[in-house]
């Protein structure tokens, strides 16, 4: 599989990364990345920018050094009624939308928890991406959340960084395998992604895409390797709620 995207990337919008929307570009550019997203945390999040800073998006060209570059956010998943911390005017405007879990802004609670907020979270037209599911601070009932993603359309995230045994997100592998089992059963699409927090992650996929394969799922549900299913996925989860 060639991966050509990675819309999970971060710049020093977010607080707690390093590098520019200018710096990442170059790196997806030198790595063969032909898209990147700009997927800055959303306001509850400690450190994270003004609103306004999602606002004035609509400045950066789409294209930058041969980069498409898609614009949107990710979002914070911050109560059991899967409330997220922007206004829907304004996830309308972001080509696409990540929700997460984050210890800052959702306090682990138990299973049950997670599971309905992550479920009710999915329900809205706005959630694209449910971002890091494989979360150990944060357990779900995987196949309860699955069946939820085919239900509403939401494309479920394999995450680099939490396949990287330094994470605090511990037994990435386990889980992320179980939950590429249920989507290919159910026909899911994922995305994998690096979660970049510097510019020299960019395009960092390795292990999700070895988990990928080692899963045996079918290239047409891996959005990485093609912008025109990525967005035609996208557009889906927003009309399937119109």
């Amino acid at each position: 599989m060639n991966f050509i995207l990675d819309v999970h990337c971060h710049t020093v919008n977010s607080g707690h990364a390093y590098s520019t929307v200018s710096e990442n570009v170059a790196h997806a550019a030198k790595v063969g990345i032909q898209c990147i997203g700009i997927s800055d945390h959303a306001p509850s999040m400690g450190g994270a920018s003004h609103i306004y800073n999602f606002r004035n998006q609509w400045i950066l060209p789409k294209i930058i050094n041969g980069v498409r570059v898609y614009k949107g956010v990710e979002c914070n998943i911050l109560d059991e009624n899967g409330l997220l911390d922007m206004p829907d005017d304004l996830l309308d405007e972001m080509e696409f939308v990540i929700a997460s879990f984050h210890r800052g802004t959702f306090v682990p609670v138990d299973m049950a928890m997670h599971t309905c907020a992550a479920i009710a979270a999915m329900e809205n037209k706005n959630m694209h991406i449910w971002g890091h599911p494989a979360d150990a601070n944060f357990p779900v009932d995987i196949p309860a959340v699955v069946a939820a993603a085919a239900q509403t359309s939401t494309i479920i995230e394999i995450n680099n960084q939490t396949l990287n045994p330094d994470s605090y997100r511990c037994n990435g592998n386990k889980d992320q395998l179980e939950l590429l089992k249920y989507c290919k059963e159910l026909k899911v699409p994922i995305l994998a992604s690096s979660d970049a927090h510097f510019h020299e992650h960019v395009g960092e996929l390795s292990r999700a895409r070895e988990l990928i394969l080692q899963s045996g799922i079918p290239e047409e549900q891996v959005l990485n390797t093609s912008a025109e299913r990525f967005v035609a996925a996208i557009k889906k989860k927003r009309g399937l709620y119109k």
